[in-house]
């Protein structure tokens, strides 16, 4: 597949091009086709998430659609570092993937004779207990995804005796699936996000998240709660908020926050601008559609037209 970097010539291409975290048969590239009309892009595997950002970032792809959460392990801190410190990147939408694992090998092999076991720390992360109890002596092996781990069964070298990796691409590669439905949770899900370079916000549509990094002004008593009070009083419900260290030392922090709403309610505009007051340094990620679709709730006091309404009174008083 053609991965030219000249940015004029991608923007000729009549598709767009779009990175994820690869090889093909990932969770990844699965989120990636949930997208309208992903089917028919140039999709462009990458090795890791920063691999696929910095493709964004240099122009080489429109947008990539990466990992953020997993409602087993909670955040990708690969991710959430790099688009909320390394990289000027914005959100357009998620997608969400139900996660269900096997167990594959190259050859038919006994449970007993598994030594070895590849797959992705996160894959790896939701079968534990099923590994400690089905094979106890297997010795995990990281791969840089589920499908590279399974790939890995069928290098000169393999990578390991079997794989966790999905059902999918067990069966694209032809493998011998010794176990399915091998999750400890049933039911799991992980979170996508597709980032591209700054530019238009996707437009409201009443079932919004809003995704912010603010790093911590500074480390006192309350610092926190003096955040948080912001979108308290504006009924602003927060989704995730995750504290990260910013890499600059110890007790160097940031947070990275989902918000329900969108940053064209006054609601949260309100409550953005209150907290850029006292921490300049908070960064705007994203406006986007929520893959559930689900409204947010509000009260009369914090629509819109109540902050229209608060906003003509304070206008006549200044002008009585």
């Amino acid at each position: 597949m053609n991965t030219s970097t000249n940015p004029s010539a991608q923007s000729q291409a009549s598709a767009p091009r779009y990175s994820f975290l690869g090889p093909a048969g990932t969770f990844t590239e699965a989120a990636l086709l949930q997208v309208p009309g992903s089917d028919h892009a140039a999709r462009v595997p990458a090795g890791s998430v920063l691999t696929a950002l910095n493709m964004v970032e240099s122009g080489e792809v429109d947008a990539a659609m990466v990992p953020i959460e997993n409602s087993v392990e909670g955040g990708v801190t690969a991710t959430l570092d790099a688009i909320s410190v390394r990289h000027q990147l914005h959100i357009l939408r998620e997608e969400l993937v139900k996660i269900s694992f096997v167990l594959a090998s190259a050859a038919p092999l006994p449970l007993e004779q598994i030594r070895t076991v590849a797959t992705h720390t996160h894959g790896w992360a939701q079968v534990r207990r099923w590994a400690e109890s089905a094979i106890p002596g297997a010795e995990f092996v990281p791969a840089s995804s589920t499908a590279a781990a399974a790939r890995g069964l069928q290098a000169d070298a393999p990578l390991a005796d079997a794989a966790v990796c999905s059902p999918l691409v067990a069966e694209q590669l032809g493998l011998n699936v010794l176990q399915r439905g091998i999750e400890d949770v049933t039911g799991a899900v992980t979170r996508f996000v597709l980032v591209s370079r700054p530019g238009v916000t996707p437009p409201m549509t009443g079932a919004d998240k809003t995704t912010i990094m603010i790093p911590l002004p500074q480390d006192r008593a309350g610092a926190l709660m003096e955040l948080l009070e912001h979108f308290a009083t504006r009924g602003v419900n927060l989704c995730r908020i995750e504290s990260r260290p910013t890499g600059d030392g110890l007790g160097q922090y940031y947070f990275s926050i989902d918000l329900e709403g969108h940053i064209d309610e006054a609601r949260v505009a309100d409550a953005l601008a209150g907290i850029h007051r006292i921490a300049p340094g908070i960064r705007f990620l994203g406006s986007y559609p929520r893959a559930d679709r689900k409204p947010q709730q509000t009260t009369a006091e914090v629509s819109d037209e109540a902050f229209t309404a608060a906003s003509a009174w304070i206008s006549s008083l200044r002008h009585a």
